[in-house]
């Protein structure tokens, strides 16, 4: 799988930063809008597609909340008459995201009214800690909707916070098993250990592959959250998903000290 081993330092001890979910998301988005180049906010930073792709998938849930059936669901199954009736374009302001342009659904009888970015509403205020809420999977569904009653003043059931989380996960789903490249010139491979609240507070290491591909393009190839002292077992596991999502060499891997991981790469 690899040509050369580079190993530039060994890694120090230093102690580990205690993360919140929210803090946890925010640090896996700056990672990869640095990887991308590309700015986290501003005109084409990453926080505006976040903001769209997740107001998006809320007005989507309420609209299937309000006709009482999914899209394209059988005639025979709808629980009303009305349906969807295309979308309606709408630029929405945020303070940290900048103008975001969304897609608004309609229905046929016009009697939808959203409640997330509600009719003739234009500025959404701190829509980024709203964004990250619903990526940061540490915040249960109760907490999500009285995060939104006291950001907009408006009422969302658990359930349709819910359904869009679920639509949220899936895409991040979508994202970690996408395919890549064949070859990479490079492969950066690290772990952060962080602070981590699962029924009690533990060290979890979290690592971290970013490709260089043939034309020189950075890429964040995945993020996986490891659990303590497994350092070489997890690394395999690493090196094995990547090579099961197409990778089939690679010139370089740069690693800092992570233990055992020099022996691993051979045989994967």
């Amino acid at each position: 799988m690899t040509s050369g081993l580079v190993s530039p330092r060994k890694s120090e001890s230093k102690p580990a930063r205690e993360l919140s979910p929210k803090q946890a998301a925010a640090a896996a988005m700056v990672a990869e809008a640095k990887a991308r180049g590309l700015a986290l906010t501003g005109p084409d930073g990453l926080l505006k597609l976040f903001a769209k792709n997740v107001l998006e998938a809320a007005l989507n849930e309420e609209m299937t909340e309000h006709l009482g059936h999914e899209k394209n669901q059988a005639e025979s199954d709808r629980e009303s008459t009305n349906v969807r009736n295309s979308t309606r374009p709408k630029t929405v302001v945020s303070d940290a995201a900048g103008e975001v342009g969304i897609n608004v659904p309609r229905d046929q009888e016009s009697t939808f009214e959203p409640q997330i970015v509600k009719k003739r509403q234009r500025r959404l205020s701190e829509v980024d800690e709203v964004v990250l809420s619903l990526y940061a999977k540490g915040m249960t569904t109760g907490d999500i909707s009285a995060h939104f009653a006291e950001i907009y003043g408006s009422s969302v059931s658990k359930e349709t916070i819910s359904r869009i989380t679920d639509k949220v996960v899936a895409e991040m789903q979508d994202w970690a098993s996408r395919p890549l490249d064949a070859v990479y010139v490079a492969v950066f491979i690290d772990a952060l250990h962080v602070k981590v609240r699962d029924g009690q507070v533990a060290n979890r290491p979290v690592y971290a592959a970013i490709g260089v591909t043939v034309d020189g393009r950075k890429d964040v190839l995945g993020l996986w959250m490891g659990v303590g002292g497994e350092g070489a077992k997890f690394g395999m596991s690493v090196l094995i998903d990547l090579k099961n999502r197409g990778v089939r060499d690679v010139f370089f891997l740069v690693c800092d000290g992570l233990k055992g991981l020099p022996e691993v790469v051979t045989n994967v």
